[in-house]
């Protein structure tokens, strides 16, 4: 039997994602967990062999809790996030931590079924809208890495802070937080406060909104 531990902070889903794996002959889902914090508790407890686990969920993130379990119970442990984020900073972040599996939510039951049974045998396994977001981004070429003080604008930027407000928070003045962020859009490709933030985001420049470092 593949032992399932399921972690994500919505009931309809997990109630959902254990109606369709109890049909199964070889899947038992032993535990529930609504939280990172939770999931990494039971992890623990239980050692499943294999975790389904939501990116967004209260007390820890999905991804903190993937370094938790690999760091504090078992390094080899198989753990496939299942998620509806697809953001390059997302997948990469859940990668690095170590996830052995990466699928969207809108996944067929088909292939969650085969990407458990995978995982459980020790292999990696990634949708392949998320496979071919990796190959793109090994593929193209590398953008210009921020400057320590145009990552701290777009930071001030993202929690909604005018130019002046900015200058106030880092004593410089509005001409030279202007000419951060100039030079910020151009490593980033874009045009824009905005667009600057939301890309920063996507290429792991800047943490995903309430995720603190």
């Amino acid at each position: 039997m593949i032992r399932i531990l399921l972690a994500d902070d919505h009931p309809v889903v997990r109630e959902g994602l254990r109606g369709m794996l109890s049909a199964e002959s070889d899947i038992e889902v032993v535990g529930e967990a609504a939280s990172g914090a939770e999931a990494v508790a039971l992890f623990g407890a239980l050692r499943p062999d294999v975790v389904l686990m939501d990116l967004r969920m209260p007390s820890g993130d999905g991804v903190d809790a993937i370094g938790k379990i690999r760091a504090g119970h078992a390094s080899g442990a198989r753990i496939i996030v299942l998620t509806t984020y697809d953001t390059d900073a997302d997948i990469l972040r859940a990668v690095e931590a170590g996830a052995a599996g990466y699928l969207l939510k809108d996944a067929p039951r088909a292939d969650l079924l085969r990407a458990i049974r995978a995982a459980a045998r020790g292999e990696t396994v990634l949708s392949p809208v998320v496979a071919g977001r990796l190959v793109s981004r090994v593929r193209g070429p590398r953008p210009e890495t921020l400057s320590a003080r145009e990552t701290e604008v777009l930071a001030l930027v993202a929690r909604g802070l005018t130019n002046v407000q900015i200058g106030r928070a880092l004593f410089v003045s509005e001409a030279t937080v202007k000419t951060h962020l100039t030079r910020a859009c151009a490593k980033l490709g874009v045009t824009g406060r905005t667009a600057a933030v939301t890309k920063a985001m996507e290429t792991g420049a800047l943490p995903p909104p309430g995720h603190s470092q």
